[in-house]
């Protein structure tokens, strides 16, 4: 018998048993595969890897701005693969001793269900705890259309695992492992070809925001095909020929390899959840605001509740759930300020990077009509009147959102760095309360988290306009924006 059993140990899992075992909880946490789940081994850090190894190329590339002479850098793509592979081995060593700290027993095997309390491991083990997190994280969704099954149509981690440079490269997707490749691989010299169902790339970004970033990335020599529907992958004189309806045609590209790169499912194999009773919808395992499923006892954390598919969205879930189970036990005193599910920081690594919080102008613009077809605001207010702000709940109709714009050519550490492309927009209600704020440009990302900081505290533009910035920053566009 356990306090707490976790399936799985990528983000979510990993951090919520180092969490529970710091307040005294006994920890099971089963893992099938690799300690550090998608995010370590085949997502988030082999990609941003990759990512720097080809912004070095880029600045090489650049070098003679600066008054350096340089000759065109050569990829030594094996090298560039085994850097990624030590620096995926050394982070999955750090955790696998993570899991060796007092209070966490790391079993090997694959996990199911056997009741509200129970788990067998491998169908044979069986381990029980009063409390049950399962954080198994999500996997590749691959469209249904022929071809998928030819070699050399890849999902993401096939293509982190490749050996050889492919000469081209086709890309189903514009979200963010679709557009982070394209810009690797168009640094690589590999030629790229993106086709996108949707209008614009990067839903997740103000529109704005992702018009600019994609027309970049388009002068770098990638080709987009937006608002095209895939029908086809088939070969053809050796290569794989991708064909799409475009504007009412069919059209296609041929490339060495396609990535089919279409989103990612919630990973339920195995788990057994029919037999105990989990409620399971589109998007993964039903929870509640708690990440709490229908059975008492047992919460999903992560890519496999479908809420929110970051890995920092599943860490700071899985610190909220030991959280509250640590308060139901009586062994939390200290006084925990609520997390902001409602508040989640994103970035696109592509070269320039992108980085969003909050919402969109597009989202913005809706709420504030009075006619809102999703229902951030509640999560907002909700979260906002737990934080003890005294202002009233917004409005369902008060305009339009107030909407501030700094350049990044018009920033003197933007201009020594000779990273001029970019542009940082903050989105605020009719008082000047910070809704969102989208960047592209380099260190989007340091940015977007500092206005993270600042929504989560409620700022207003003029509370930004009263803090001190460092001259001369990046940093500095977030107080020119707010004057």
């Amino acid at each position: 018998m356990t306090d707490l059993i976790i399936i799985g140990s990528g983000p979510g899992g990993y951090k919520a048993a180092e969490h529970a075992a710091k307040h005294g909880m006994q920890v099971t946490i089963v893992e099938r595969e690799h300690a550090g789940g998608t995010c370590l081994n085949c997502g988030c850090i082999p990609t941003k890897t990759l990512c720097r190894t080809a912004e070095v190329m880029e600045t090489i590339r650049e070098a003679e701005v600066f008054g350096i002479s340089a000759q065109e850098p050569t990829l030594d793509f094996k090298k560039a693969m085994e850097r990624k592979d030590a620096v995926v081995a050394q982070l999955r060593s750090g955790v696998e001793m993570l899991m060796q700290m007092p209070g966490i027993t790391m079993v090997r095997g694959e996990a199911s269900l056997v009741d509200a309390h129970t788990v067998a491991i491998d169908g044979k083990e069986r381990i029980e705890a009063k409390n049950i997190i399962i954080a198994t994280g999500s996997k590749s969704k691959m469209l249904p259309i022929p071809g998928m099954e030819l070699d050399g149509v890849l999902d993401s981690t096939a293509l982190l695992n490749l050996t050889e440079k492919p000469e081209s490269l086709a890309i189903i997707g514009a979200g963010v492992i679709g557009m982070e490749i394209a810009s690797v691989m168009n640094s690589f010299g590999v030629k790229v070809s993106v086709v996108e169902f949707l209008k614009e790339c990067l839903p997740v970004l103000d529109s704005d925001i992702a018009k600019r970033l994609r027309q970049n990335i388009a002068k770098k020599g990638v080709d987009f095909f937006m608002q095209s529907a895939c029908k086809e992958i088939r070969e053809k004189d050796g290569l794989l020929e991708v064909v799409f309806e475009r504007k009412g045609k069919e059209e296609s590209i041929v490339a060495e390899k396609v990535l089919v790169a279409t989103g990612r499912a919630p990973q339920t194999d195995g788990l057994n959840l029919e037999a105990v009773g989990v409620e399971t919808g589109r998007g993964g395992i039903v929870v509640d605001e708690n990440f709490k499923t229908n059975i008492n006892s047992i919460y999903a954390i992560g890519d496999v509740n479908g809420k929110c598919m970051l890995a920092h969205a599943a860490t700071m879930q899985g610190i909220d759930v030991v959280n509250r189970i640590l308060r139901e036990n009586g062994t939390l005193t200290t006084d925990c300020p609520p997390i902001r599910h409602d508040i989640m920081p994103s970035a696109i690594f592509t070269r320039p990077e992108a980085a969003a919080v909050g919402l969109t102008e597009e989202q913005a613009k809706e709420m504030m009509s009075g006619k809102p077809s999703m229902p951030p605001w509640k999560a907002f207010d909700d979260s906002r009147k737990a934080l003890g702000d005294p202002t009233e709940s917004f409005p369902q109709s008060c305009g339009k959102p107030l909407v501030r714009k700094a350049m990044y050519r018009a920033n003197g550490k933007a201009l020594a760095m000779n990273e001029t492309e970019g542009l940082l927009k903050v989105i605020c209600d009719g008082d000047g309360r910070i809704l969102g704020c989208h960047v592209y440009g380099a260190h989007a990302a340091d940015i977007a988290q500092e206005m993270c900081a600042l929504m989560n505290q409620g700022a207003r533009l003029a509370d930004v306009a009263a803090i001190i910035h460092i001259h001369p920053t990046l940093g500095e566009m977030v107080w020119d924006a707010a004057m």
